[in-house]
């Protein structure tokens, strides 16, 4: 049996190693020390070289002596497949899906655009003061095609300090009175807008009180138009309109004077071109003849002004019509609705102050706006009612026949043939 190591070459008489004369090797030097390399862990985890210190990229920390000291750096090749932590595999690099990208960023942009639309309408909708209970008007006429709206300028000065009364020349009189009505139908033939003089000689039709709940029966009594406003507040004034036109009101829109102020301010003033100056003290009103552009200050005044005209009120309503147009006009425009900073001032300094019926959504306020805007663009018609003259307490007296033919063009949704005063 051989004791010679297994492996080895030559045979028992070879000599080990060079420069023996033993001829078997010493017991000191019998087997030259072999020592295995341990297994590598599954998942070695990686400790990063001290400087000046080798790692050998099998888990083994610097400073472990694995029995080869020689120096060499295992598994610190670039191109080496080793399993080491510096392995030389690089990450494939992608481009980016810009197509994808796109699409996620347009789903985003409508999603938030829907967000801020939807909570921008209950906002608003919310401010609006459902105040005119129309339930409340009796014998009403029937329906009719299209829609009419009762546009009411009061002289309210609810929220006015005394300065502002001072500067709006407002005066300090308790309580409000109509100071320009008008009826605005929104059809298919185009809007038409119908102004109805204050001084309007009519008869106070039987009615119910809107606070008291009684009955009142009418007795012939003939009165001017905003005495009925004054007498009993808006529910009265559209029983008055209905009973002495035969058409029915669908929907109550009123603002005060500081309200109106306020939305000529918040959309910077709107531009008026007007023909000839003139001058009012108890307006305030002083303009030049031209194209020019009137802040809220101004433009109350412009609307108001009465006195400096020969045909009074029914001039003042003329300038009324004409305003109110251009207001629309200049107001419905994406300059404004897609512009928070005077969107949002604009709707907040209207709804603030206008007052509707219990019936009335943000979204027919808005068809209302935009039939105004619609009188001045051409496609509709502004006109005083019709009148035959002058009562003998000098109220304006409604010219019945014209009348009849205007409400009957209204109810059928026709063009309107018939010329106002």
């Amino acid at each position: 049996m051989s004791d010679w190591p297994e492996g080895r070459n030559g045979g028992p008489d070879e000599r080990y190693g060079r420069g023996s004369a033993s001829p078997r090797p010493e017991s000191a030097r019998a087997m030259p020390h072999v020592r295995r390399r341990p297994a590598p862990p599954q998942s070695p985890p990686r400790i990063p070289p001290q400087q000046g210190q080798g790692y050998d990229g099998y888990g083994e920390a610097p400073g472990y002596d694995s029995g080869y000291n020689t120096g060499q750096v295992y598994g610190g090749g670039q191109g080496g497949g080793g399993r080491g932590g510096d392995s030389g595999y690089v990450q494939p690099q992608y481009a980016p899906d810009w197509g994808r990208r796109i699409k996620v960023g347009a789903l985003t942009l409508v999603v938030v655009l829907l967000a801020v639309s939807i909570g921008t309408y209950f906002w608003a909708d919310g401010k609006l003061k459902r105040e005119v209970d129309l339930s409340k008007v009796i014998d009403r006429p029937g329906e009719g095609d299209g829609t009419n709206y009762l546009i009411v300028g009061s002289d309210s000065r609810e929220g006015m300090t005394a300065e502002d009364k001072k500067k709006l020349h407002t005066g300090s009189a308790e309580g409000k009175r109509t100071d320009s009505m008008m009826i605005l139908h929104d059809g298919s033939n185009g809007p038409t807008m119908i102004s109805l003089p204050r001084d309007s000689n009519v008869e106070i039709p039987s009615f119910v009180g809107s606070e008291s709940g009684k009955k009142f029966e009418g007795t012939g009594r003939t009165t001017k138009l905003n005495a009925a406003y004054a007498e009993d507040g808006p529910e009265l004034l559209v029983r008055t309109v209905e009973f002495n036109t035969g058409l029915r009101i669908d929907h109550y829109v009123e603002i005060g004077f500081g309200g109106f102020a306020n939305i000529v301010d918040a959309i910077g003033g709107v531009e008026m071109d007007i023909p000839k100056a003139f001058k009012d003290k108890k307006s305030g009103a002083d303009f030049q003849a031209g194209k020019q552009t009137l802040n809220g200050e101004q433009s109350l005044a412009f609307v108001r002004t009465r006195y400096a005209f020969a045909g009074s009120d029914l001039d003042r309503t003329k300038n009324q019509q004409k305003f109110l147009a251009a207001l629309a006009s200049q107001t419905a425009t994406p300059s404004t609705i897609l512009n928070p900073f005077k969107l949002y001032p604009t709707m907040g300094a209207g709804l603030d102050t206008v007052v509707v019926d219990k019936d009335m959504s943000l979204w027919s306020l808005g068809n209302m706006f935009f039939a105004m805007k619609g009188v001045t663009g051409g496609e509709g018609t502004s006109m005083n009612i019709p009148l035959s003259g002058q009562s003998v307490n000098g109220n304006l007296v409604w010219d019945k026949d014209k009348v009849k033919q205007l409400v009957e063009q209204l109810k059928n949704d026709e063009k309107v043939t018939v010329k106002g005063s």
